[in-house]
């Protein structure tokens, strides 16, 4: 029907996002109904049913548009980073606030009180946005409900530069394919999380990312001179260069966030695409 990618647009056999009507053909074109995400770490599927393949997942406080909702399931674009997927409708909320603040710890508590003390409600992820509506104490109340400890909170208007510094926070981290918290991410992940601390709108997924994010450099590994924050990518996985020979990434190799020579991966990298290695490096400029 087009050449559109459909993980970041909205459109099926049956209907589209309004705002593709000149670009898809369909029966019918619905304008989105603006929602947020209301749990602190919600699963996007390609289909909705709890056993379909996992995509990606959402994060307390990000916008979504919803296109289509029945049987418990919305289908909905996340206003993020434009991913399109099923999520439970049950997870969902009105349309957030301004965010005043992120998340910056890894993962923080939310809870019904400014106590620590009290049972939490929720456990949120690094990069969440928030909107703080007041503080008490050490804690901070958010528009939606709930308390969280302001020393875990960034203002929006800060940002953490130095992203290879923060994608070293996640180390240890498992991996999980199409994860999107501290809880458990992917390679692409690893890169959009920690971009997002340095104030970095990124795409979701590495073949994304490999065409979009920063700028090309002109040669591969081997080639040029990599330095500190570059984007190493190959078919199917990213990696961040730590220094000029090492990398951390999220794999599944050691199935976690590790740091590794970049010449083993390299070697694994031929071995699974059979001999095509390396595919572009990017750097981003912070």
């Amino acid at each position: 029907m087009t050449d559109l990618d459909p993980r970041l647009n909205a459109f099926r056999d049956d209907l589209a996002d309004a705002r593709l009507k000149d670009r898809v053909a369909a029966p019918r074109y619905v304008e989105g109904r603006p929602a947020g995400v209301a749990r602190g770490v919600v699963d996007l599927r390609r289909r909705p049913e709890a056993t379909a393949p996992l995509d990606t997942q959402l994060i307390y406080g990000e916008a979504v548009l919803v296109f289509d909702e029945r049987d418990g399931w919305a289908w909905v674009q996340n206003a993020t980073d434009g991913y399109v997927g099923y999520v439970e409708s049950g997870a969902l909320g009105g349309p957030p606030p301004a965010p005043t603040h992120r998340l910056r710890a890894l993962r923080s508590f939310l809870f019904p009180e400014p106590n620590l003390k009290a049972p939490p409600l929720d456990c949120l992820s690094i990069a969440s946005p928030l909107a703080v509506v007041g503080t008490q104490g050490d804690y901070s109340e958010l528009a939606g409900g709930g308390w969280l400890y302001s020393k875990h909170l960034q203002p929006i208007g800060e940002t953490s530069p130095d992203y290879v510094a923060t994608a070293l926070e996640f180390l240890g981290t498992p991996y999980y394919w199409g994860g999107r918290s501290s809880v458990g991410l992917d390679c692409s992940t690893l890169v959009q999380l920690s971009l997002a601390c340095a104030g970095h709108a990124v795409l979701r997924d590495s073949y994304q990312q490999a065409t979009t994010l920063g700028e090309a450099l002109n040669g591969l590994p081997g080639e040029i001179a990599l330095q500190r924050g570059d984007l190493v990518y190959s078919r199917g996985h990213v990696a961040i260069m730590l220094d000029a020979t090492r990398v951390v990434h999220a794999n599944g190799f050691t199935m976690s966030v590790a740091v590794e020579e970049l010449a083993a991966l390299e070697a694994r990298v031929l071995a699974e695409t059979k001999g095509e290695g390396f595919t572009v490096v990017r750097r981003v400029t912070v």
